[in-house]
């Protein structure tokens, strides 16, 4: 298998393009009084649609992306996209940073700095998601993906390192421990999702804040995941078609899932950086490979029998089930199917967890019985994109749980 260097290098064509369909936009009308509750609103889209269009630079992103050592391989017959930094540092441990949906590689732009001064640091795209493009076929849920990523860190000679992750990382890198435990040292995990299995007493030992992040992810407005888990061809012709759609299906999520949840995307996240990541899926045409990623969790037949405790559908109708069969909640049937949760084979391997009080759902018993928990740590700040959000805090937090390890 060949490592092939990379550099970005957008077609002018494609850029004017871009900006011809924005100035272009047919804009509907929005109901009086209503706001952020209904999705994104006309007048903060239409502002932040023409900022794209006339003030965004992305020549000047492109650039300082392609400051970063990038390159490109194949592996199982999927073309992978990553950055590798290698640390000045002796003794640096080899780390993989695994990011999410809807963010791509550059959610840990403002990390790299502080974390390469302790790891050697390798950031891949998944599989359907920016670069890594594309999509070569059907198959490539989280345990595919974590096969083809411990391969990558062999490749990169890597035989001893750590993997973190999160959102849709936080499924893939539970995953490598799985099939590499002899060789990844811990994992870290922000923004990881933990649901009850219907054993007896699970429910009384919540604590209150628990139980209100149980009851949030109750009645999460979950319409992108069933969409996207459900229907990703058909959600994808239109936000491939119009950059204002591609926009606007991000933003909502920028808005719902940062900190303080009360505000602006723009107070949690630079606005340049967000719609870098915005126009990444925009210029490699990932909407609909990307949502690939959930329908593959979602229908996979190893998850769905139970194995490894992820999104797994289980027999029964009891409390696994995500939500209880409730239109808010994450239940993917309407009885017994495919939202329930099956039960965990525990990991093995050292794991640490960050939480974001303001955000994340993550209930510490449901996260001890699926792994090996050795380090726990709930911040006032930052929310589900902590990385970008919280760039020190999240960089001193992993620092500080690897340490343990070494």
């Amino acid at each position: 298998m060949t490592i092939r260097p990379f550099r970005i290098d957008i077609p002018q064509q494609d850029l004017d393009d871009l900006r011809t369909r924005l100035a272009m936009t047919r804009w509907q009308d929005q109901l009086p009084g209503t706001g952020w509750e209904r999705g994104v609103p006309v007048g903060y889209l239409k502002e932040l649609a023409e900022y794209w269009r006339t003030g965004y630079d992305w020549r000047a992103h492109e650039a300082r992306l392609n400051e970063l050592p990038q390159f490109t391989t194949t592996i199982d017959g999927q073309n992978i996209h990553f950055i590798h930094i290698r640390s000045d540092n002796d003794s640096a441990l080899p780390l993989m940073l695994l990011h999410g949906w809807p963010t791509t590689f550059v959610e840990f732009l403002d990390v790299i700095e502080p974390l390469s001064r302790d790891f050697h640091l390798v950031i891949p795209s998944l599989p359907g998601f920016g670069f890594s493009v594309p999509l070569s076929g059907t198959g490539w849920d989280a345990a595919r993906v974590a096969k083809a990523f411990t391969r990558l860190m062999a490749m990169l000679g890597y035989d001893r390192y750590g993997v973190q992750g999160g959102d849709a990382g936080s499924f893939v890198a539970p995953e490598m421990g799985k099939l590499d435990a002899g060789h990844i040292v811990g994992i870290h995990l922000n923004a990881a999702l933990t649901f009850p299995i219907g054993q007896e007493g699970e429910m009384d030992k919540l604590t209150e804040e628990e139980r209100r992040r149980w009851n949030t992810m109750e009645n999460f407005n979950d319409g992108y995941l069933q969409t996207q888990s459900k229907r990703p061809q058909t959600v994808s012709y239109g936000l491939h078609d119009s950059p204002v759609a591609q926009l606007a299906w991000i933003m909502e999520k920028f808005k719902e899932l940062t900190e303080p949840v009360a505000g602006l995307p723009e107070d949690s996240l630079d606005r340049d950086l967000m719609l870098t990541d915005v126009t990444i899926y925009w210029l490699t045409g990932t909407a609909g490979s990307s949502a690939q990623f959930y329908y593959e969790n979602m229908n996979a037949a190893d998850w769905s029998e139970g194995d490894a405790g992820e999104w797994g559908s289980a027999s029964s109708d009891d409390s696994a089930s995500w939500g209880g069969g409730d239109a808010g909640g994450w239940n993917s049937a309407d009885s017994g199917g495919a939202g329930d949760w099956a039960a965990a084979e525990r990991g093995t391997v050292p794991t640490g967890v960050l939480v974001s009080k303001a955000c994340d759902v993550t209930i510490r018993s449901w996260a001890e019985r699926d792994h090996n928990i050795v380090h726990w740590a709930e911040y006032d700040k930052g929310g589900h994109f902590f990385g970008a959000e919280q760039p020190a805090l999240f960089a001193e937090d992993v620092t500080a749980f690897f340490a343990k390890l070494r």
